[in-house]
């Protein structure tokens, strides 16, 4: 941890912050989802420098280190997705092998589409290409205390984030997101009363790892990650046809929540991504949660060292 670098690079008149660590001409970017931060892809920045790759992490504008904009009511997937085009300009970097998780998987295809050129191949871990008419057809089919659902409107989540400190608030959603059901609510009950606050930590979740997302959540607040993802439409694609041609990995843990979405085991094992991601590998993790990626980081530095060397 300690060799790994950090550094802000100015982007639109905001600080972005960069973690990085490696060296040469080939580089892999990370991209990193809710409730997590550039330090949670820690483990898969070390063994992808280890390998002769330069590493690069970064936490998204409103995330992390990384300076809040001034209206952060306002954050769009497409300020995520121009920020990630600004710094691998500053960076000087022509192309790039990208990985996304979570949200930031949806930031990575919408750059595969919209910005060809700059991807050398795409990883994702968590959520596969979901089309535009798909996301619809999901959230039409969970009941409204399904927890997007519950963030999506300002005001309820942070009236219910706001019971607690922030890091009773980020070990509750570590717990809730490591769980192999969809988060739903009852009516009468907020999404952080699912989980009790004695409630254990995963075992591959440190107190420490805790700490580290703790302190940063309480210096960027949750404004800005409650607008992206949570109220913030996709990326305009205009006439721009919904197909990742780059070649992809789509790494799943077998216990994630979100392969039990309704219809998303037929979507992936169907065949019917790969309309829109041609060439598509999928890869289940049996066991792995929605972190899989810092529960069982052995292996999906595996998955991960292993589509890079092949393109």
């Amino acid at each position: 941890m300690d060799q790994i670098q950090h550094k802000y690079v100015d982007i639109k008149g905001l600080k972005l912050h960069v973690a990085e660590i490696g060296t040469g001409d080939k580089v892999v970017l990370f991209l990193h989802g809710f409730p997590e931060i550039w330090y949670s892809w820690r483990y898969q920045m070390i063994a992808a420098a280890k390998a002769g790759y330069r590493a690069i992490a970064i936490d998204f504008r409103g995330y992390g280190e990384s300076e809040i904009p001034s209206e952060p009511e306002k954050a769009s997937f497409n300020d995520f997705v121009e920020d990630v085009v600004g710094i691998l300009d500053f960076l000087e970097i022509p192309k790039v092998f990208i990985v996304g998780k979570d949200f930031g998987a949806q930031v990575v295809y919408t750059l595969a589409i919209l910005h060809p050129e700059r991807v050398l191949g795409v990883v994702t871990l968590g959520i596969p290409f979901i089309p535009a008419a798909l996301v619809g057809q999901l959230y039409s089919a969970l009941p409204q205390g399904f927890y997007i659902m519950r963030w999506m409107f300002p005001g309820r989540a942070e009236a219910d984030f706001g019971r607690f400190d922030v890091k009773t608030v980020i070990k509750k959603i570590y717990i809730l997101f490591s769980g192999s059901t969809v988060p739903i609510a009852e009516e009468n009950q907020e999404i952080m009363d699912l989980i009790d606050s004695s409630a254990p930590l995963p075992s591959w979740f440190k107190e420490e790892d805790l700490s580290a997302y703790a302190a940063l959540y309480e210096k960027s607040g949750f404004s800005t990650p409650l607008t992206v993802p949570y109220r913030s439409r996709p990326v305009d694609l205009g006439e721009v046809a919904e197909h990742v041609s780059a070649p992809t990995l789509l790494i799943m843990g077998g216990s994630d929540y979100f392969y039990k979405f309704p219809g998303m085991e037929q979507y992936l094992t169907s065949g019917a991504v790969k309309h829109f991601v041609p060439n598509l590998d999928v890869t289940v993790v049996e066991d792995g949660s929605h972190f899989v990626q810092e529960q069982f980081p052995d292996l999906v530095n595996e998955h991960i060292l292993s589509f890079l060397g092949k393109h």
